[in-house]
């Protein structure tokens, strides 16, 4: 059975912690615009939006534009559904400079 998303967002979370970065968890509120990752990173000077998902659960419309718009600025962002996803995401852009 799947883990649930909050489960893997803590799992995520702490590992990443674990290596050094910063970690800011978005609680959605009506207060806020929606689309908004669920994960705003800090590593190694640069900026990343990850939205966590559970295995084969997909990006909404609005969670996709908002990614996209985090991208065009020039910032990293896209789906992840587990730790390995994660690092993954903050070696290749490293790697990239």
């Amino acid at each position: 059975m799947t883990a649930r998303e909050k489960v893997i967002q803590t799992n995520i979370i702490r590992h990443l912690r674990s290596m050094g970065a910063w970690v800011f968890n978005v609680h959605g509120s009506p207060y806020q615009q929606a689309g908004v990752p669920d994960l705003l990173v800090g590593y190694k000077g640069r900026f990343y939006a990850m939205e966590v998902k559970r295995p084969g659960m997909s990006l909404s419309p609005v969670q996709t534009k908002v990614i996209e718009e985090i991208r065009a600025s020039g910032c990293i962002a896209g789906r992840v559904e587990s730790i390995e996803e994660a690092e993954e995401m903050l070696k290749k852009w490293q790697l990239q400079g």
